[in-house]
């Protein structure tokens, strides 16, 4: 009989063990790097740029709500438990008054100009904006459907800027950001998705695929042409933005171990199944039209998903392939009143963290229904612009250096040749800085980005001590970078 020292011990070690593999398992994903030398130079291209902004914006933005959700028939908090209060006492009058929100979308202060222009100012190199999401409503002028901003029975309709996605990415085009189509691959407007003849039960396709594949082949053409037109009609995409990882191939397994998957104390799938759209004829239909577009299809394994994109985390370390945090500047996705928004000092801390760690940063704000950003956002904007300005050189076109930083409040990067090395202080040092993962020739030369002086700093043993006099503290207002160079 073992001892209960030889038990415990190796208790600990299971645990740990288990800790360690879900860890990796919950950090790391499978990646399929795709062969097309084409794209993999267009993604080090991509993963120079570090800083983009995601727009979510649609008619539910009227109503200060979750995007979409609220009219899945879902019993979790962030789906039917996310519904505008006092709009119905059922699901269908609620569902009838949410697409009604379509003939009182007017947003008549919608300035696409303005937004670019912060943006810019602010830093951000690409966008990403939701042509369509879940509900089905196209913020484009779409002629597969006419649940879209373009159709007559929405009063902006009328106006010469209707076609919102047009005039979005041309406003971003002309400030030279690359140009990324977010587009949902679900669409629960659409009668080829959720059937009229049968009710929804979940956010998956609300009839049996195998049992009626003549409307599977339906949505699946009808997705395709959609996407072609993005890709036809909206001049250069350089990224497609693919969302609602659900609908994909599943095996058998895959398909059971949903049913028996529990949220919230429920089990909250009623009806998964493979849904197969055909991914691979798909983005060779788009590349035939946009060659150099990358492909984001978000959490389907496969060469279609050209980098991955943790939402709202940044992960622990980084990931060892090309990756993105996308994450809200305030609380929500989409535009909600009086949201509270992050303030600049931790936005800029997350856009070095995840930069330091090989990363690029995706930073949401959902324009209100009037067409405009809440003012706080552009204060944001303005205020993150004036710190870039200054230490910019640090986060576009850097690397990884060998380790991230050291502790919560040292991180490094490097120039890609690795001549050149940046190290970011979180906090203004009150004495003199201690660096143990670093180390410096006898010519090496440091100087804070902001001022023309140089830093002295000592060698003492396997520790570098580095004097940044207090007269420095004001070249600026939080993250406080050294240029190190030989």
């Amino acid at each position: 009989m073992k001892s209960t020292h030889q038990i415990l011990r190796k208790t600990v070690i299971f645990l740990l063990f288990s800790f360690i593999t879900i860890n990796l398992s919950a950090q790391e994903k499978e990646y399929c790097p795709d062969p097309n030398p084409v794209i993999q130079q267009r993604l080090e291209e991509w993963k120079d740029l570090k800083f983009g902004l995601l727009m979510h914006w649609g008619t539910y933005s009227q109503w200060g709500i979750v995007e979409s959700w609220s009219i899945c028939p879902e019993d979790l908090s962030w789906a039917t438990g996310g519904q505008k209060p006092g709009v119905a006492d059922n699901y269908n009058d609620y569902v009838n008054a949410y697409e009604n929100l379509k003939t009182t979308f007017n947003p008549v202060k919608f300035n696409p100009e303005k937004w670019a222009a912060a943006a810019k100012d602010a830093g951000m190199k690409y966008m990403v904006f939701t042509t369509k999401h879940h509900d089905g409503f196209c913020m484009f002028d779409s002629k597969y459907t006419d649940y879209k901003i373009t159709d007559k029975g929405s009063p902006f309709s009328t106006n010469p800027r209707s076609d919102v996605t047009k005039e979005i990415f041309s406003a971003f085009r002309k400030e030279n950001f690359w140009i990324g189509a977010y587009f949902s691959k679900p669409d629960w407007h659409s009668d080829y998705y959720w059937w009229k003849q049968f009710p929804p039960s979940d956010r998956n396709a609300n009839y049996s695929i195998q049992k009626y594949p003549e409307q599977w082949k339906k949505f699946v053409d009808f997705t395709h042409n959609q996407i072609n037109e993005l890709a036809s009609n909206y001049g250069k995409l350089d990224i497609l933005w693919l969302d609602g990882g659900w609908v994909r191939k599943k095996t058998d397994l895959e398909i059971k171990d949903a049913l028996s998957e529990v949220s919230e104390g429920s089990r909250w799938a009623r009806n998964p199944q493979s849904q197969d759209i055909d991914m691979l004829r798909l983005v060779k239909e788009v590349r035939a039209k946009q060659p150099k577009l990358i492909v984001v299809d978000r959490a389907v394994p496969g060469e279609q998903q050209n980098y991955l994109t943790p939402e709202q985390y940044i992960p622990d370390t980084g990931l060892p392939y090309p990756w993105e945090t996308c994450m809200t500047m305030g609380n929500s996705w989409s535009y909600v009143p009086n949201d509270v928004y992050k303030p600049a000092n931790e936005i800029i801390e997350k856009l070095v963290d995840v930069v330091s760690k090989g990363g690029n940063y995706l930073l949401n704000i959902g324009p209100g229904p009037d067409g405009e950003l809440d003012p706080v956002a552009y204060q944001r904007l303005k205020e993150i612009g004036t710190w870039i300005k200054t230490n910019g050189e640090a986060i576009y076109g850097s690397r990884m250096f060998t380790v991230f930083g050291e502790g919560e409040k040292i991180r490094y990067t490097q120039t890609k040749n690795g001549d050149t090395k940046y190290i970011f202080l979180f906090d203004f040092p009150k004495e003199k800085q201690l660096l143990t993962k670093i180390s410096f020739s006898k010519n090496t030369k440091l100087q804070l980005l902001g001022s023309k002086s140089n830093l002295s700093w000592k060698q003492k043993g396997d520790t570098v001590e580095v004097n940044v006099p207090a007269s420095l503290k004001s070249v600026t207002d939080y993250v406080w970078v050294i240029k190190v160079s030989n």
